[in-house]
């Protein structure tokens, strides 16, 4: 088993202090665009905040729940009115930072790798804790980050005027879209037996990885929404059926429930949007070739269409500027992607077998080892 060290702990605390400061700054370009009259962008930011905040709040429950079948109804209902109040991923944290406390401060490990050490299951605790809330951080990415970054720079294309507020909006959303893709990634492979070390170099090339193809993504999607808005919504919408179709087809089990599984469905169907899920944990080599292929054809139609259809437009330097990002961002992306799959993705996918695997525990027995939720959800 991983451990959970004080390295771990100290980005934990600053997790918590980067969620925080988004939900202010959040609140904060919302009243500046309400201020100036501008309530459309105001009420699409809260729109977006309130949809991410009450998803994340739903799964959060139903993992609580599920957990803690048989334990005291009045300690659930308790929780359930905390997350009535959108307050659950504070919770969530306090159970964290404790458990990460002990496990990297207080806990040493004298026996053998069996839960029955108090270490170890402290260890498991803090581990599992942990990567629930980076569960959740990346439906609130997708959810809400991602959307907001895209309706942040296509503000400043579509009318061209820039305050502080906007870019403080930008750089929070890039700050929690890079740091939910990382701790993510250390997550799977902390919490899953057949991963290998997420190892410093390795981390660097996910993560721009990652944030260059989104990038990208965004930059293109924000160019044909300055375009037509209509046609925005009706690719978004598209892309959008292709992602839950796949999905269904998948025959996911990431929830006990018909309607909680859907919902997960439905979301994961809005992450395909604008980055690769893996959500069964199986060889993607050709999905995820299709997937960036796709994104590099409609990307480069994007420009085209604006040489053909506006060619005034491209005199504009906010255009010139956009294009390059995106073409140099996408061109990057590719780049760390290959080499990311090629050299630090580990090569041993996960097998049923693989989540709840029987050790050599104390004095020769066998041990059960459960590795939690993520044996159901997977994103590389």
């Amino acid at each position: 088993m991983m451990k959970f060290t004080k390295q771990n702990f100290f980005f934990l605390v600053g997790g918590m202090i980067i969620y925080v400061v988004d939900i202010v700054v959040d609140f904060w370009v919302a009243s500046r665009y309400f201020c100036q009259g501008q309530y459309s962008w105001s009420i699409l930011i809260l729109c977006f905040r309130g949809l991410s905040s009450t998803i994340t709040q739903i799964f959060s429950y139903e993992w609580f729940k599920n957990d803690w079948e048989g334990t005291d109804t009045r300690k659930r209902k308790l929780v359930f009115l905390v997350h009535l109040f959108h307050c659950g991923i504070f919770i969530r944290y306090w159970f964290a930072l404790k458990y990460g406390c002990q496990a990297a401060f207080k806990q040493r490990s004298t026996r053998g790798p069996s839960e029955a050490d108090p270490s170890n299951f402290i260890q498991k605790q803090a581990i599992d804790a942990v990567t629930d809330i980076n569960m959740l951080r990346v439906f609130k990415t997708f959810l809400e980050t991602t959307p907001q970054v895209f309706l942040q720079i296509y503000i400043l294309m579509e009318h061209g005027k820039t305050h502080f507020y906007q870019y403080a909006a930008i750089m929070m959303s890039f700050c929690g879209i890079s740091l939910s893709m990382v701790d993510y990634q250390i997550s799977l492979r902390k919490s899953l037996p057949d991963k290998d070390e997420f190892r410093v170099l390795s981390k660097f090339v996910y993560l721009f990885y990652k944030l260059l193809t989104i990038t990208s993504w965004i930059l293109s999607i924000s160019l044909i929404t300055l375009f037509s808005v209509r046609i925005s919504v009706i690719l978004l919408i598209f892309l959008w059926i292709c992602g839950f179709t796949w999905t269904l087809k998948q025959h996911t089990t990431f929830c006990k429930s018909k309607k909680m599984e859907y919902l997960y469905r439905s979301i994961v169907g809005i992450i395909l949007i604008f980055s690769f899920f893996n959500i069964k944990g199986r060889r993607t080599k050709v999905f995820i070739s299709i997937y960036y292929a796709t994104h590099t054809v409609v990307s480069l139609g994007i420009l085209f269409v604006y040489i053909f259809w506006k060619p005034s437009i491209i005199k504009e330097i906010c255009f010139t500027i956009v294009s390059i990002l995106t073409i140099l961002s996408l061109v990057l992306g590719i780049i760390f992607l290959v080499v990311y799959y090629s050299h630090f993705h580990p090569t041993s996918y996960c097998t049923p077998q693989a989540y709840s695997d029987e050790i050599d525990g104390v004095a020769g027995q066998k041990v059960r080892v459960k590795t939690g939720r993520f044996q159901n959800f997977l994103m590389q």
